[in-house]
């Protein structure tokens, strides 16, 4: 038997299945690789020493998140010629280029498939299977979260607090949900996946994000109404010669892949010339999930050569997008409410594409999508919109994405 010595900072949920996991799949990873899987070292709070578990590691599994001590650790393992695996898109999101050219620079590998997606192998198709494609845009439902949230919001009616008090009691949202439900968290995923797709330099203050704390059960009844159903989506894709990454709640036809993803079911949607469209979904939450994405890196970094991302070249990040719209207008019933809207949006170049009228007096609300616009002459009307006196509220936008990839 040769032994692989793997070290392991961290022994919460993840870091508890992945020292389970090894030592249940060891015989089968012997038969495959040759070499056999062992924990060599365990470092918690009250539990080992980094410098020894180093010393007597092959390989470092980092699965204690956060930015430091994480990244110095990181840094010190590769540097010292340990190949590395994380799952903490924070550091990577934040700090990737210093990260990849370390592992250059030792000659070591350094994968993160569980950082993005959980199980869903997003990072390996987008770096190795399709490393050969030319990746026009990725679409990604990037946190089970804030699509719990959005899920029981559209199946049973509930609002926003009450679903964000289920997916706690349920473990699906931490204690402190902030990262989840403001969009932060997708938007790490969201750099990190444009790095890789486009080879740009992205890092998560690029990424420009909203999340879904305003969103109410009367945006996702109407948004029903038209067709469309609500997902927190995260974009990157190529446009006008640069690259935006984006991520907010938007709305989707039926036929679109992602669509019908729903619970706490990650999937992500790539789209290249010279493979149409594909995509990739699966539980995006949960140790032994995780676990499993982790395993998989650690047995790829058994088997060489080295894989990494190419040095980023640098690409301008394109801050005005063209994108259809949804809008919810809460407004006093009276006459001619809705030709001065229709007015405003007019001198500002926005074509309405379908309208519902919902309620009487102080119930009086305006539901509309309008066509594909550059996304600074919608938010210009919008301002307008909420100055008009009858509005009772402040205008509610969200994205609405058209794509169906209907045959």
């Amino acid at each position: 038997m040769t032994p692989f010595r793997v070290g392991l900072l961290g022994h919460g949920t993840v870091g508890g299945a992945l020292h389970e996991l090894i030592d249940a799949r060891a015989d089968a990873i012997e038969a495959t690789t040759g070499m056999r899987p062992e924990i060599s070292g365990v470092l918690t709070r009250s539990r080992g020493e980094f410098a020894d578990i180093v010393e007597r590691s092959d390989l470092v599994v980092e699965l204690i998140g956060g930015l430091e001590p994480a990244r110095e650790y990181i840094l010190h393992a590769m540097r010292a010629g340990r190949h590395v695996v994380t799952a903490n898109k924070q550091v990577l999101a934040e700090h990737g280029e210093e990260l990849y050219e370390a592992a250059r620079e030792a000659g070591v590998q350094l994968r993160f498939e569980a950082a993005v997606g959980g199980v869903v192998p997003v990072i390996r198709v987008i770096h190795e299977t399709l490393a050969a494609a030319h990746i026009d845009r990725v679409h990604g439902i990037v946190n089970g979260t804030t699509n719990f949230i959005l899920t029981e919001m559209t199946r049973t009616g509930m609002g926003y607090a009450e679903a964000l008090a289920q997916a706690q009691e349920l473990g699906f949202a931490e204690a402190d949900p902030s990262d989840d439900v403001s969009g932060r968290d997708a938007a790490a995923k969201m750099a990190i996946i444009a790095r890789l797709a486009f080879n740009a330099r992205v890092t998560i203050d690029e990424v420009a994000y909203e999340g879904i704390e305003r969103i109410t059960a009367d945006d996702i009844e109407y948004a029903k109404e038209l067709g469309l159903s609500l997902k927190l989506l995260g974009t990157a894709e190529r446009l006008d010669g640069g690259v935006s990454v984006r991520v907010h709640p938007a709305f989707l036809y039926g036929s679109h892949p992602l669509a019908a993803v729903n619970g706490s079911f990650n999937a992500v949607t790539i789209e290249s010339p010279a493979i149409t469209e594909i995509t990739l979904s699966g539980p995006g939450a949960g140790g032994s999930q995780t676990a499993s994405a982790v395993l998989g890196d650690v047995i790829s970094a058994m088997i060489p050569p080295t894989t990494l991302p190419a040095p980023a070249v640098e690409t301008p990040l394109v801050p005005d997008v063209r994108s259809a719209f949804y809008l919810s207008l809460e407004v006093a019933d009276e006459p001619g409410v809705l030709a001065q809207v229709a007015e405003i949006l007019g001198l500002q170049g926005v074509s309405v594409k379908s309208v519902v009228q919902k309620g009487l007096g102080e119930d009086a609300r305006l539901a509309m999508v309008v066509h594909p616009v550059l996304e600074s002459r919608f938010m210009a009307a919008v301002h307008l919109i909420g100055q008009l006196p009858f509005l009772r509220s402040a205008p509610r936008p969200i994205r609405v994405i058209e794509e169906t990839f209907e045959e």
